[in-house]
């Protein structure tokens, strides 16, 4: 679906929703839809609301809450009945009923009534089931095992250096348990954790659509577990429950001739579950993994994160994970320890979206073939082939071609997907425990279909590439006249899906690592298009879990490689600890979510008391500094900016976000020490950095300037002229950017906050120079690790991709009022700069949709405005006031009561509005 398309489809979703008086919908529960696992003792409940008319505000709600579906159709709450409370609320809503017992599930629905006397009906019924809230609840269930890693052997955190002293690969299981469903089933749920990776199936048909569950943690402190409803696929008599385990980052094997980037080694693939059958009858009974399941070595006979997979078809078991298989020559489970916590996952799973056929097939020699897809996108294969018993076939997956074969020197090498076929017919495969980022596959061993067989080689069917991605749901769509920021637009969006995994990926094949500085620099860029709030709420989990006893946030999160270039260079930056500080605060700004930033507020303390111990003289001058920007040498460690500048800037930002966090959870000293310390930060850095004579930062660096004024270190009577030399800096360079990783973002927010989006578009419509329009014209179809796109680095990195966050608040003019909290007050106030003619914005926000759709000629501008129900906005027309300003045909006055002109400013008309759907001319 195209996205002006999907805008409209937006858009016209509200009008019916407009039309049918007060209505609550969208009910969600910890901020997700009917799930399962949850392990809050007081689940957050939300709702969005409807209305026909405008300016409409939630003044009361009433929650029922009922263990059985069949009450609610009777208004009977009881589990918790809240009756009417005058509220406005409609977020996070905290239950407050009876306790809540592990496995139960949980039925509720909600009514809500508005500033204008209409009630609303009561919503359909919505449920949670909650998760297992103790050890005791797995009910005796054991880590179970094929194989156990030595002691020896067992590496948490390796060092990049270290040299393997062991070679081998370990067998990727199966288990497999027999059991009797006695009676009528009412519902049966299944607990269960694999590591690294499992695919669990009940009588032989997978359970889900999840790819590479659990997410990947921090093992040596805990694991995720996932909730499986099977209800429908039991049967009253003989069942089976199947899994296959893969190693994922828990187990990353030593094998010669297949790429490594990191090497931990927590332990061998294991597993833990317990099947809960609650029966008509009101019994209950548990199936749990213990010493009578039976295991064996499975067709898949390597597997790697980093390395690839084998998959040997001769060797499937047919019907394995069916209850008329014979197991007796299988052999007993090992019984083993596992991590010392076991955690639901709330985050969203990664699953399978779009799929990818040849653009175009090239030979490269007799049996070896390049396929050509088009994307560069993280995923997968997926191979439906036709040849003997034992031919072989490789496929090497390359972001980029060189010499007309895959390279993945720039990438991890060697890479491949390897299928030995079983001789039976057609035959499908694709990989269960590995993924990679690729535009390009380089088939060797096989013939394309319709060409002339070569020595007998297999036939290949259909060779696609299927693209994973963490199934988070898309909440925004951008469009405008401007072809080059649309493509932009597009390259970005690719470089996120390709990077949201079980954490914020730097890259999707050589590291797939949490780079930490991409979840809070590239935050807004993301939420804007995508809900995140589960797998952003995890990031900071894995920051958690992750600090050091001395209170450092590593650069990397979950933590499975310390690096050791340049000493702690890769592993103590504080623009990139400072994510544990940042994103709980960016949780409570676009979402409302308080608990994040109450959880991670010891972590935060730490981290902050850390940072003080390294600063001298309150500078910290350790890092990597603004990575990746321009300048003479090849990028890597900041050039344009020295060292201290950025790790400073944001450790003043940090401070000044831990005062307002203090403050909002009620811990005035807190506030107060926090804030004496950031003005010592503040004179420090103006001290060191600042030359009042030229009125610059440091080197004047783009990022130095921006930084500095965004993070209010600059004096007021200063800033003027801070800003104009950052400007200055751009335009002398015809309008090129220096910024890297860091600065970048803050040079946009910077222009854009005052008033010069103008030389935002000058800087951005270009592809002459390194930057998105250069990337484009140099083939690049997801955003690349370099502005200049070189070859020789990664071709799939979101980490540059700031732009995106003007946009929509730019050129859509979709923001936030100053104090807002999860949109409640919005800022519209699109830029119609350069040669825009139009361009329209969507953002399901948590009250619903905003969007925004304006159209520029030279006499005229037109601006359409939807504002959800529970929030309003203020509107920033461009206009002056000899204009005429018209909402719907009728004139815009002072006295208006619909909406209201408040005045002008910087030639703009400031009009609020409440909710409804408005559409502006200025003439």
């Amino acid at each position: 679906m195209s996205k002006l398309l999907y805008f409209l489809g937006l858009f016209l979703f509200t009008l019916p929703v407009f039309s049918q008086g007060l209505t609550a919908n969208d009910l969600r529960c910890e901020y997700r839809v009917n799930p399962m696992g949850v392990e809050a003792a007081s689940p957050s409940l939300s709702w969005k609301i409807g209305a026909s008319e405008r300016n409409v505000q939630q003044s009361a709600y009433h929650i029922i809450v009922a263990d059985d579906a069949t009450l609610l159709t009777k208004n009977i709450g009881n589990i918790w009945d809240s009756k009417k409370v005058g509220s406005g609320k409609s977020l996070q809503v905290s239950y407050k009923g009876k306790p809540l017992a592990s496995g139960k599930t949980y039925y509720w629905k909600v009514k809500v009534w508005d500033n204008k006397g209409n009630a609303s009906s009561w919503t359909n019924t919505a449920k949670w089931q909650m998760g297992l809230l103790s050890v005791a609840e797995w009910k005796n269930a054991s880590w179970i095992a094929y194989e156990k890693l030595a002691d020896s052997n067992v590496t948490v955190l390796p060092k990049d250096n270290k040299k393997d002293t062991y070679f081998g690969s370990n067998v990727l299981p199966l288990l497999r348990k027999d059991f009797v469903v006695k009676k009528p089933i009412a519902k049966a749920s299944l607990f269960i954790s694999g590591l690294g990776h499992f695919d669990m199936s009940l009588n032989g048909k997978k359970q889900g659509d999840h790819f590479l569950d659990a997410g990947w943690v921090k093992y040596d402190k805990e694991a995720l577990y996932v909730t499986f409803d099977v209800t429908s696929d039991l049967r009253k008599g003989a069942n089976t429950i199947g899994v296959m385990l893969g190693n994922g980052f828990y187990y990353v094997p030593p094998v010669k001739g297949r790429f490594r980037k990191s090497k931990p080694a927590f332990g061998y693939p294991k597993m833990i579950c317990r099947l809960l059958l609650e029966y008509k009858d009101g019994t209950t009974e548990n199936i749990i993994s213990d010493k009578s399941w039976k295991t064996a070595s499975g067709p898949i006979t390597f597997s790697s994160i980093y390395g690839g997979e084998d998959y040997d078809a001769r060797l499937e078991q047919q019907g394995w994970d069916s209850s008329s298989f014979k197991d007796r020559d299988w052999k007993n489970v090992l019984i083993v320890d596992g991590p010392p916590a076991i955690r639901s996952q709330q985050a969203e799973p990664l699953k399978i979206f779009e799929n990818f056929t040849a653009q175009k097939i090239t030979k490269i020699s007799a049996g070896e073939w390049i396929y050509d897809l088009g994307q560069n996108a993280a995923g997968i294969i997926s191979l439906k082939v036709k040849g003997n018993k034992g031919d072989t076939i490789r496929v090497y997956p390359a972001e980029l071609l060189k010499d007309g074969r895959a390279n993945q020197k720039p990438t991890g090498s060697p890479f491949y997907f390897e299928y030995v076929l079983k001789g039976i017919g057609e035959e499908i495969w694709q990989p269960r425990f590995t993924y990679y980022g690729f535009r390009y596959l380089e088939v060797r061993g096989a013939t394309p279909t319709g060409n002339k067989k070569e020595n007998n080689l297999p036939e290949i069917l259909e060779l696609k590439g299927l693209h994973t991605r963490n199934a988070a749901g898309r909440v925004g769509e951008f469009a405008s006249s401007n072809q080059l920021f649309n493509q932009t637009d597009k390259l970005i969006d690719w470089a996120i899906k390709s990077n949201m995994a079980s954490v914020f990926t730097d890259c999707p094949h050589r590291e797939k690592l949490g780079w930490l500085e991409e979840s809070h620099l590239m935050a807004s860029s993301v939420m804007y298009n995508y809900d995140v709030t589960t797998l952003a709420t995890k990031v900071v989990n894995d920051v958690i879990t992750s600090q050091l006893g001395n209170g450092l946030i590593p650069e990397i999160a979950p933590e499975y490689i310390q690096f050791t270039w340049g000493g702690e260079m890769f592993r103590d930056s504080p623009e990139w600890g400072s994510t544990g500080i940042i994103l709980p605060w960016y949780l409570y700004e676009w979402y409302g979510n308080t608990e994040v930033m109450k959880n991670a507020y010891p972590t935060m303390q730490r981290y902050l008391a850390y940072l003080q111990t390294k600063a001298e003289n309150n500078i910290l001058k350790q890092g990597l500094g603004d990575w990746y920007d321009i300048g003479p040498k090849r990028p890597g460690v900041s050039q344009q900016t020295p060292m201290g500048v950025t790790g400073t800037a944001i450790y003043y930002y940090d401070l000044c976000l831990m005062q307002k966090m203090a403050t909002l959870m009620g811990k005035p000293t807190d506030a107060a020490k926090y804030a004496a310390l950031a003005t010592a930060v503040k004179q420090a850095f103006n001290t060191t950095f600042f030359n009042k004579e030229t009125k610059q930062y440091a080197t004047g660096s783009q990022t130095a300037n921006a930084m500095a004024i965004y993070m209010q270190l600059v004096e007021p009577h200063y800033k003027d002229a801070v800003l104009a030399n950052l400007i200055k800096d751009i335009r002398d360079r015809n309008n090129a950017l220096t910024a890297g990783d860091i600065g970048y973002r803050y040079v946009l927010r910077v222009l854009e906050q005052e008033n010069r989006s103008d030389v935002i578009f000058d800087m951005n419509s270009r592809s002459d120079v390194p930057g998105y329009g250069y990337q484009l014209a140099h083939g690049a179809t997801a955003l690349t690790e370099s502005w200049a796109a070189l070859p020789e680095v990664s071709n799939n990195h979101f980490m540059l991709g700031h732009i995106m966050e003007w946009f929509y608040s730019g050129v859509a003019g979709i923001r936030q009022e100053a104090g807002s909290v999860a949109f409640n007050h919005i800022r519209i106030y699109p830029e119609p700069v350069g040669d825009l003619t139009s361009a329209k914005g969507s953002y399901l926000s948590p009250y619903g949709l905003i969007a925004t759709d304006w159209k520029k000629s030279p006499n005229v501008f037109e601006l359409s405005v939807v504002v959800p129900a529970n929030s309003k906005a203020t509107v920033y027309l461009p206009a002056k006031a000899n204009q005429l300003i018209s909402e719907s045909g009728i004139a815009v006055k002072k006295d208006n009561t619909v909406v209201k002109l408040a005045g002008f400013e910087k030639d703009r008309a400031i009009i609020h509005i409440g909710s409804g759907i408005y559409k502006f001319k200025v003439q």
